[in-house]
């Protein structure tokens, strides 16, 4: 008979202390984090307080608070938990954020409950990523009690601006040397490791034109009519989009969603100003550059068309593409193996077409996977919807691939 190794030693603290890590993860859940508003400080003051319950020391970093309101947001702590071992060795990140959209309507459970029916836990980000908060945290707990030499060290990184585009959470820690990992896992979502997502353009598309009574429209430039032209010409550019497929596993084609909008006084006004905002999905192969010339290039020519109407074009966010970095390749076959071992499927790499804060990591040249606690698909937990959950068992699951990943890295 073999005897028990490190892979076991961290498996069983994980089973020994998978109540206790539920129990954290229904504390993070409680408190609010919606964005908009945008009010992250408490949930981070919170996270402090549970985190060194158990030993682990997390520096707080608040972002001044007039830059977090030119990002639309309230207040923004960052927190990172620093754990050395050894001399030598890599230091490997895990980030996961904690700003989440509001809970919207449909809900049959309260969204800020934590409440667990038939193994699963439900609330606002109990699977997009306040469930990583505890994976990473009690993989890392497992990792340290496994009695095995170790080397290099972990970041725990807990940010809060993932859903406005990272510019306050791990950028403005990476820009301030707040963390300078090797390696970089973040948040996850489903069962698969992810090493390459779309990049991410938003728009405010301003059509303007000039309001007037609707008994006398001709005294009026209906802008409504023009940002009409623009919607044909940007859905009619999706039928164009959806013939250039993304040779990356996982992804399919680039898309442009018209997510809001507002515009009009009264029924009986002719609207001198619509706005509207704009999502556009790129796959990895496209250039940002071009893409964003183009769209606007689009929406003017579209503008064009109703004489006296005119427009105004503002970028709200660019997120660049996650590329594959030759360095990946120890997370990539340690986290494919052991998630394949533990679900008992083949899990491999592949691609999303979300965007993520990893790529803020791959762009400085550190190798980043994504991979956390989720379900086969993204749409199975309800993430962003009404109800979402995580399966406890699945949080189980991926907490041991992940400690058993940080033992195949660290161990001397």
């Amino acid at each position: 008979m073999s005897q028990p190794g490190p892979h076991d030693a961290v498996d069983r603290f994980v089973d020994a202390h998978f109540d206790e890590q539920v129990r954290f993860l229904q504390e993070l859940v409680r408190v609010p984090t919606d964005t908009p508003p945008g009010n992250n400080t408490p949930h981070a003051l919170r996270t402090r307080e549970l985190l060194a319950a158990f030993g682990f020391d997390a520096q707080a970093h608040e972002v001044p608070p007039d830059l977090v309101r030119q990002h639309g947001l309230q207040s923004v702590t960052n927190l990172v938990v620093r754990r050395r071992y050894g001399a030598g060795g890599r230091i490997v990140a895990l980030n996961a954020h904690g700003d989440v959209v509001p809970p919207g309507e449909g809900w049959t459970r309260d969204p800020y409950g934590a409440e667990i029916v038939d193994g699963r836990l439900y609330g606002r980000a109990a699977a997009v990523s306040k469930s990583d908060f505890s994976t990473y945290a009690f993989a890392t707990r497992a990792l340290e009690a496994a009695g095995v030499p170790l080397a290099g060290g972990v970041d725990l990184l807990f940010t809060y601006d993932e859903e406005f585009g990272g510019e306050l959470g791990p950028k403005w820690l990476l820009d301030r040397g707040l963390t300078k990992p090797d390696l970089e896992i973040a948040a996850g979502f489903s069962y698969q490791v992810v090493t390459a997502h779309n990049g991410c353009l938003q728009m405010e598309v301003a059509v303007h034109g000039r309001m007037g009574h609707a008994a006398v429209p001709d005294t009026a430039i209906d802008a409504l009519q023009a940002a009409t032209r623009v919607l044909v010409a940007l859905y009619e550019e999706n039928v164009r989009l959806r013939r250039h497929t993304s040779a990356v596993k996982g992804i399919r084609h680039g898309y442009v969603n018209v997510g809001r909008i507002e515009g009009g006084t009264n029924t009986n006004v002719v609207p001198g100003k619509v706005v509207l905002k704009i999502d556009r999905r790129m796959i990895p192969e496209e250039d940002p550059a071009q893409v964003e010339a183009a769209l606007h290039r689009l929406i003017e020519d579209a503008v064009a068309q109703v004489p006296g109407a005119r427009v105004e074009i503002r970028r709200l966010l660019l997120a660049h593409a996650m590329k594959p970095l030759a360095g990946n390749a120890p997370l990539v076959e340690s986290l494919c193996r052991h998630a394949s071992a533990l679900f008992g499927e083949p899990v491999e790499a592949s691609g999303t077409p979300l965007y993520t804060d990893a790529r803020l990591f791959s762009e400085r040249g550190i190798p980043a996977v994504i991979y956390g606690a989720g379900p086969r698909t993204v749409l199975e937990s309800n993430a962003k919807r009404a109800d979402e959950h995580i399966v406890l068992d699945d949080l189980r699951r991926a907490t041991k691939v992940v400690a058993r990943t940080l033992l195949d890295l660290l161990r001397v």
